[in-house]
């Protein structure tokens, strides 16, 4: 995690599964505010951060969204990811709302067939993820 100063608004996410490298390409292209830098999930660093906030970072069970020196997972990762972005996109954050044993079902079941909605190779980064991936 060298290349990390602790004070980075991050994104960790998996990079072959076509619903979280899809969300960080959502992310790189509207974030305007927060500053987000993204990291994949199976590098050093990803791993480095797994391990900080104790999950396993051989499951890959959730992105991690850290905002303002905070981790968040699940759909609080989402909840958390779409207040920063602002505009219509926060009011998705709505989730929050929702019972937590709930929305951590549905990311569950999303998060274990996430292989099975898409193809287990993603194209290339757009530029703007490319130009903010940490490593």
């Amino acid at each position: 995690m060298s290349q990390l100063s602790g004070k980075e608004n991050l994104i960790v996410f998996d990079d072959i599964c076509i619903i979280c490298s899809g969300f960080a390409r959502f992310m790189a292209h509207r974030d305007r505010s927060a500053g987000f830098r993204f990291v994949r999930a199976r590098s050093e660093t990803g791993r480095a951060l797994y391990q900080k906030f104790d999950m396993d970072p051989d499951l890959l069970e959730t992105n991690i969204v850290i905002l303002d020196g905070r981790a968040y997972t699940k759909m609080a990762s989402f909840a958390a990811a779409m207040r920063s972005v602002g505009g219509p996109w926060a009011l998705l954050a709505v989730i929050d709302f929702l019972p937590k044993f709930f929305t951590d079902w549905l990311y569950d079941r999303i998060a274990r067939n996430r292989f099975a909605f898409g193809k287990r190779s993603c194209p290339l980064p757009s530029n703007e993820l490319k130009n903010r991936i940490v490593d």
